[in-house]
């Protein structure tokens, strides 16, 4: 059986969701090992370690991959697959930071993005914003591979019985630091494990406007906010706040658009939804095309008309 090893997003103290959905990819491939790097993180390897599927957990403890810079993590990754098959990451910053600079070392093709596992070597990805799924095959001598987390359901966090086994670090490659990190904290649900995501658009007008709109009505429900790449662009709110094809991939139980148009761009993001709610006054925006429910209303009088009912 073929030996998958897959790399554990965390933050030396508890690991990312988007490890889980890995996981459920790498389980279609073989037998699953993860890594666990970091400074201080025996906590998350005992974690990793009870996911379901997994056999084994490799724990690289060393100061210099504390920061998980992918210049310290390939080299030791690259050791780890003289004994496996196969590499998974998840499609997440970090993973796509990893992914690339192991698959160089190797040198071997990647495959990215993967949306299902259709064989051995063969997987679907999307390409055109999402707009066309490709098969695709590989014929390296080992797979390396980035999963898209919605795509796939997450294992079971508790009921696995692997075991842990310690691996020496390759140390600091000397070749980048860790300078600092700004960290946005919420009280909201993180964006990419939200359940509801209410998002607004470039028609919230401005900064102030948007937080008013689009803030109270997340609040009452307990949900994230995102927003569009022109609502980003315009400088409506930060970064971070971006679902898209170059923000972040969503896929929660319910999406609601405020004033989004749908631009292929934003679609590419979110259109996995189990249920996308949309209110625009353009009753030909093509968020209309993907949307359950639509309701073609000034945006202004709409929000506040739900909030009130909630």
């Amino acid at each position: 059986m073929a030996k998958v090893l897959v790399w554990v997003e965390h933050d030396n103290a508890s690991l990312k969701d988007a490890t889980l959905a890995a996981v459920t990819a790498a389980s279609q491939l073989g037998e699953v090992h993860l890594l666990v790097a970091g400074s201080g993180c025996a906590a998350v390897a005992d974690q990793a370690a009870k996911i379901a599927g997994v056999v084994k957990v490799h724990l690289a403890d060393n100061p210099a991959l504390k920061d998980a810079l992918a210049e310290n993590v390939a080299p030791l990754i690259v050791e780890l697959m003289a004994g496996h098959d196969a590499f998974v990451a998840p499609a997440t910053s970090h993973g796509k930071n990893v992914a690339p600079r192991v698959a160089a070392l190797l040198d071997v093709m990647q495959v990215s993005d993967i949306l299902s596992v259709e064989g051995p070597r063969t997987f679907t990805r999307p390409t055109y914003a999402g707009n066309a799924i490709a098969t695709v095959e590989s014929a390296d001598a080992k797979l390396v591979i980035t999963v898209r987390g919605t795509a796939f359901a997450k294992a079971d966090p508790t009921s696995g019985s692997g075991t842990v086994e310690a691996v020496s670090g390759s140390g600091d490659a000397g070749l980048s630091s860790f300078v600092g990190a700004e960290i946005a904290k919420s009280e909201r649900p993180e964006l990419t494990s939200a359940k509801i995501i209410v998002s607004g658009g470039r028609a919230l007008k401005d900064g102030p406007t948007f937080e008013a709109t689009i803030f109270p009505l997340a609040d009452k429900l307990g949900a994230a906010v995102g927003a569009s790449r022109a609502a980003v662009d315009a400088g409506y709110v930060p970064n971070d706040y971006q679902v898209g094809q170059t923000g972040k991939i969503v896929a929660p139980e319910v999406y609601i658009a405020i004033g989004i148009s749908g631009a292929i761009q934003h679609l590419a993001g979110m259109k996995d939804s189990k249920t996308i709610i949309a209110i625009n006054k353009d009753e030909d925006a093509p968020i209309f095309q993907v949307a359950d429910v639509g309701l073609v209303a000034d945006l202004f009088n709409a929000v506040p008309a739900v909030i009130s009912k909630l």
